[in-house]
């Protein structure tokens, strides 16, 4: 990497950080070598991380130079006092008459007196920290990515001290405009200081980065240069195209061999009240009643963490012999699951200002050949690339019948033997041909 530019890559999670927060940066730093750019990360060495996957350790480069400082964050104190700390610390909230009166004080605590989020104890000791790292090892580029959000301010930080220094300040999740953040309890005067901050690390970077076309728009109106590099999926999209052919017999009978007995609907992550597809339960109940045989073949499975209120509210009904919850599982493990599924749920806010929001598991749902059902606000990004990949179909939180009828032609397609694959090209949300798009956004920042 002698002749490489060097781009520094402040993240607060990477391994054996779980989830999906972790995939996004690592990938980057894998193919980022490749287009001439050395990365180097820095990272806490003592943070408190909602998830852990030892098994992602294994996929950081050996190559790679990490750089860690201690941080202090109050989350290990909140915890001993209410479990809905640990909740979200990973983005999830109890809503409504869900909420105690722990929770809701937890909440505004989280939304008032940490602004932009607890992990803000971090931001002055890296700017002191990397000031003098940045000059002695003649870095001129950095990119801090969030959420949490209070890794931008160390951009922010950074760049009033060293004017020379190109920032890319990239969101994985927007800021003010994120669902949740209505729910945090914000007083007038949290609200105006969130904001602020986040106008001021749009105004600041040399480029933001979003992973939504939509964001990267709304973005754009709240003054950011903006640009949209989605995440992706890391695997051999020509292995993967050979593996999907239509009227193949023997890859269809390859195809129908790796596939259980049972026509297998999965969730793979968290899912929390706030995106709950309280419809699609409502669907899969009516079929189950109406059809016999769909109700014997059938089958639910929950991979990840399920809020325990949906989980009840699911076995709590017809469905209850169809569900099989296997519970947070490695990475590795995730995508075996995902692979011998039929059908792939994804699910966002079921608000306007969430249509921005592309999870990133939609694109290791898409590497499966999988078909996938969305769920989210009409007119959505999700809706967009599975339109154009023909992928799968995204509905809104109103509609059932629609749902019961797309799910029940692809069981039958199932149950008479025919291939339920995608044959659709998505080579251009491959983790390399991303990187690469990124690459050149680093090398239009540095001439």
């Amino acid at each position: 990497m002698e002749n490489s530019k060097k781009v520094l890559i402040v993240t607060y999670y990477w391994p054996p950080a779980g989830g999906p927060g972790v995939q996004r940066w690592l990938k980057f730093a894998k193919y980022l070598p490749e287009f001439g750019w050395e990365p180097i990360i820095y990272t806490p060495e003592n943070p408190s991380y909602p998830l852990v996957d030892e098994t992602l350790t294994k996929e950081v480069p050996k190559d790679l130079k990490i750089v860690k400082t201690n941080i202090w964050e109050p989350y290990q104190i909140a915890e001993k006092f209410s479990k809905s700390n640990k909740k979200f610390k990973g983005g999830q909230f109890d809503v409504g008459k869900n909420q105690s009166l722990v929770s809701k004080l937890s909440i505004f605590i989280r939304g008032n007196f940490f602004i932009p989020d607890a992990r803000k104890f971090w931001v002055k000791p890296s700017i002191k920290f990397l000031k003098n790292y940045l000059t002695e090892n003649h870095i001129d580029t950095i990119v801090t990515t969030g959420p949490p959000h209070s890794l931008h301010l160390i951009g922010l930080g950074l760049k009033k001290e060293l004017p020379n220094l190109k920032w890319i300040a990239d969101f994985r999740d927007p800021w003010t405009e994120i669902s949740y953040y209505k729910h945090l309890k914000l007083t007038s005067d949290s609200d105006r200081k969130h904001r602020e901050l986040e106008k001021s690390v749009f105004k600041n970077a040399d480029l933001t980065l979003a992973t939504s076309y939509t964001d990267a728009e709304n973005f754009r109106k709240n003054g950011a240069n903006a640009f949209c590099v989605t995440n992706g999926f890391d695997k051999n999209v020509e292995s993967l195209n050979r593996e999907i052919v239509k009227n193949d017999i023997d890859s269809l009978t390859i195809l129908q061999n790796n596939n259980s007995t049972k026509f297998t609907l999965s969730y793979v992550g968290v899912l929390e009240q706030l995106r709950n597809p309280e419809n699609l339960w409502k669907a899969l109940i009516a079929l189950s009643e109406k059809y016999q045989d769909f109700a014997k073949d059938f089958e639910l499975k929950f991979v990840g963490r399920v809020d325990d209120k949906i989980l009840n509210q699911i076995e709590n009904s017809v469905l209850k012999n169809n569900i099989k919850n296997l519970g947070y599982l490695a990475h590795d493990e995730s995508v075996k699951e995902m692979e011998s599924s039929d059908l792939l749920l994804i699910t966002n806010f079921p608000n306007e200002s969430s249509k921005g929001i592309i999870p990133g598991k939609l694109f290791e749902y898409l590497a499966t050949g999988k078909k996938i059902i969305s769920f989210g606000p009409k007119n959505a990004d999700v809706e967009t690339i599975l339109h154009k990949t023909k992928a799968g179909k995204h509905f809104d939180y109103s509609e059932t019948f629609e749902i019961q009828e797309f799910i029940f032609l692809l069981y039958e397609d199932w149950k008479n033997g025919k291939s339920i694959q995608n044959s659709a090209n998505i080579n251009e949300f491959s983790r390399r041909e991303l990187t690469k798009e990124l690459a050149g956004k680093l090398e239009s920042l540095s001439v």
